[in-house]
């Protein structure tokens, strides 16, 4: 999921830079490089635990004509991830594991986070008048 969301958030960077969006587009690009942490983090904990990475099945990109849709795609890729996290952590909790539940909690709290800011991105955006960005070359 991680690296779906990496490859979601580069491909949006691009997206709104050919907008004109240049502040969104470095936003999209500073929430890549986190989820690419994230997805290094796991991949540190899988490798110290003897099993090897297999994201062999990437999410498809998904996009919108303005920034409006960008973020509500947004949102549910990340409740995905909550979900997710969330799981994991209450698995590792009825297995008494410990250093796996305060491992996939600590990311829950950093996802909840994440869809927060972007659930405040999207309010203002919506607060205010509402730019239509299809075609902006």
């Amino acid at each position: 999921m991680e690296l779906s969301a990496v490859q979601q958030y580069s491909a949006q960077a691009r997206l709104t830079a050919t907008w004109g969006l240049a502040e969104a587009a470095e936003t999209f690009r500073k929430e890549a490089h986190e989820e690419l942490q994230h997805a290094e983090r796991i991949i540190e904990r899988m490798l110290a635990s003897g099993a090897a990475p297999g994201a062999s099945q990437l999410r498809t990109v998904r996009l919108g004509t303005d920034l409006t849709m960008l973020l509500e795609v947004d949102q549910v890729l990340e409740a995905e991830v909550i979900e997710l996290y969330h799981a994991a952590s209450e698995y590792c909790a009825s297995t008494a594991d410990h250093d796996g539940r305060m491992f996939f909690e600590g990311l829950l709290r950093e996802e909840r986070q994440h869809h927060a800011e972007i659930g405040e991105w999207l309010g203002r955006l919506q607060g205010g008048p509402q730019q239509r960005l299809a075609g902006r070359r």
